[in-house]
C-alpha cells in the first residue's frame, strides 16, 4: 500500500486515529461521567477559611489515618444517614497550579470517618481540645498531638480564641492557651464535612450484611436500642466512659441532678437542641438535632444515663419521650 511508503500520510493517519480513539475511550466517558455525577443540590463549594483549612488537613497527613468514604456496609451507618456516591466529591476542585484534586477519601481508617464530622460533632471546644492532644478527650486516642498549631499567652487579647486545657496536660507551661488562624481553618474545613441530603425521589443505596435486631426484652415486639452504644457513639468523646466528664470543660454526668432529675423536659431539650448554661464549661452542639435521634434513641440514651456509674434516675418510656421531643421542637422553631 502506498500509504506505508509516505510517511507524511503514515504519521496523519495514525494521529487522526490516536486522537478519535483518545476522545472515545477517554474524553466522552469522562464528559459523560461528569454529567451522571454532578455536585448534588444541597452541596456547597468549599471557600475562604474552609478550603484554606483543607489544605492544613492535606498537608498534615490527616488523610492518613481518617477517611471520607461511608461504605455501603451496616459497620458504617455510625459515620453518615447513607452510603458515599460520587456525587459527593464532585465539588472538588484542583488544590492549585501544581496540585491535582484531593479527594481526601482515605485508604485507611485507623480514626473515625470523618464524612459527616460535622453534623456528629460541632464543639470548637472540643475539637480545639482534641487538635492540641487527643488524649484531653480521649485517653486511648494514638492520634499525635498538633501542639505547634497553638500558641502561649500570658495576656490573651478579646478576639483570640481560648483554649481550656486541662492542667494536668500544662505541666512546666505558664499562660493561656491560644489557637493560630491555622487551627481555626481546620475546624472551619471540618464544620463544612457534613452528607448532603439526597434529592427528593432519589432512594439511597442501602447498608449491607445489618445484624439482627433483638426484640425488647418487655415482650412488647419493638425492638430495643443499645443505650450504651449510642452513649458511646454520640455522648462519651465529652463526658467520657465513666461519666465523670472533664473537669474545666465537660460537666460529668456521674450524680449529675439533670440525669437524676424530674425535669424531662430539660433533659430532652439538652439532648436534642445542645446546652450552654455555664461559662465554666465548653458549649454542647445539638447532637440529637443533628443525627436525627428518634424518641427510641433518646430514651434508650436517657436510661441508660440513669442506670450507670450510681445514678439512680427513674427510667423513662419511648411514649413519654416522644410527647416531649413534639414539645421541644415546636419551642425550638418558635424561638
Amino acid at each position: 500500500m502506498n500509504v506505508f511508503n509516505d510517511h507524511k500520510k503514515l504519521y496523519s493517519i495514525a494521529g487522526l486515529l490516536f486522537i478519535t480513539l483518545t476522545y472515545l475511550t477517554v474524553i466522552m466517558p469522562a464528559l459523560q461521567n461528569q454529567r451522571n455525577n454532578a455536585p448534588l443540590p444541597g452541596s456547597v463549594p468549599l471557600s475562604g477559611d474552609a478550603l484554606a483549612g483543607k489544605n492544613v488537613y492535606v498537608a498534615e497527613g490527616c488523610v492518613g489515618c481518617h477517611t471520607q468514604q461511608v461504605r455501603n456496609v451496616d459497620m458504617d451507618k455510625v459515620f453518615g444517614s447513607r452510603p458515599g456516591i460520587a456525587a459527593d466529591y464532585a465539588n472538588l476542585k484542583r488544590m492549585n497550579v501544581w496540585q491535582n484534586t484531593s479527594t481526601v477519601m482515605g485508604t485507611e481508617r485507623t480514626g473515625p470517618d470523618l464524612t459527616n464530622i460535622g453534623a456528629r460533632q460541632t464543639s470548637r471546644d472540643w475539637l480545639l481540645m482534641h487538635f492540641y492532644n487527643p488524649r484531653t478527650v480521649v485517653p486511648q486516642s494514638i492520634m499525635p498531638s498538633y501542639e505547634w498549631m497553638f500558641e502561649m499567652k500570658e495576656n490573651p487579647s478579646k478576639t483570640d480564641v481560648v483554649v481550656n486545657i486541662p492542667a494536668s496536660f500544662l505541666e512546666g507551661k505558664t499562660g493561656k492557651v491560644v489557637a493560630k488562624p491555622e487551627v481555626l481553618q481546620l475546624y472551619a474545613y471540618l464544620l463544612t464535612l457534613k452528607q448532603t441530603s439526597l434529592p427528593e425521589g432519589l432512594t439511597p443505596m442501602e447498608f449491607l450484611y445489618k445484624k439482627a435486631e433483638k426484640a425488647a426484652a418487655t415482650g412488647s415486639g419493638k425492638l430495643s436500642i443499645d443505650g450504651k452504644a449510642m452513649y458511646a457513639a454520640n455522648c462519651q468523646t465529652c463526658h467520657q466512659e465513666n461519666g465523670e466528664g472533664l473537669k474545666g470543660a465537660y460537666p460529668p454526668l456521674k450524680g449529675s441532678p439533670v440525669v437524676n432529675g424530674d425535669d424531662l423536659e430539660l433533659y430532652v431539650d439538652i439532648i436534642m437542641n445542645g446546652y450552654d448554661p455555664r461559662p465554666e464549661y465548653a458549649s454542647m452542639p445539638a447532637v440529637g438535632t443533628n443525627m436525627n435521634f428518634t424518641e427510641n434513641e433518646v430514651a434508650a440514651i436517657i436510661n441508660y444515663e440513669r442506670t450507670s456509674w450510681g445514678n439512680a434516675g427513674k427510667k423513662v418510656t419511648t411514649e413519654e419521650i416522644k410527647k416531649i421531643m413534639d414539645f421541644v421542637k415546636i419551642k425550638a422553631s418558635a424561638k
